[in-house]
């Protein structure tokens, strides 16, 4: 039996939403995305959230999602930066079971490229710039992600292969 709520963490474009979506299609559990709660409680995208509030209101609005959905039977995708802050991923190991899912960099950047436009934190950065924030915010939110019960070492995993390895 695998404890719920299914925390899914790692860096942006580490595919935490899309596999929320068929982990928990699979496992017959709610699918949460805690980026997509708060812009529907706020009436609006996280980048204008960002841009008229700023990160620290962002933050804030992101602790009161996360107490929210902790005792929830769900599959939950979190934000890239939800466990780094207040004592997040001590409330996410709490709560459930916590899944990283540690993408190589060259692939993040990959991803990263494609669609930056939709996150605020990166969307007006050049390629080398986009290349030295990945690296030092992996290197500061590292020590959170690790902390998952779970760390899952490769690009893309299949939701029975995440399910094998949670039981």
């Amino acid at each position: 039996m695998i404890k719920t709520p299914i925390f899914l963490i790692g860096f942006m474009a580490s595919g935490k939403s899309s596999l929320a979506k068929k982990l928990a299609n699979r496992l017959e559990l709610s699918c949460l995305d805690l980026d997509d709660m708060i812009a529907e409680k706020e009436g609006r995208g996280i980048t204008e959230i960002f841009k008229k509030e700023g990160e620290q209101y962002f933050r804030e609005a992101e602790r009161r999602a996360l107490k929210e959905v902790a005792s929830k039977r769900a599959v939950i995708a979190l934000g890239g930066g939800t466990p780094c802050f207040y004592d997040n991923m001590d409330l996410i190991k709490k709560s459930g079971t916590s899944v990283y899912l540690n993408v190589p960099l060259k692939v993040l950047l990959g991803r990263l490229k494609q669609n930056r436009s939709k996150r605020p934190l990166i969307a007006n950065l050049s390629e080398a710039e986009l290349l030295d924030f990945v690296k030092h915010q992996l290197e500061e939110r590292s020590p959170y992600y690790l902390q998952a019960d779970l760390v899952v070492e490769k690009p893309k995993i299949s939701p029975n292969e995440l399910i094998a390895l949670l039981t």
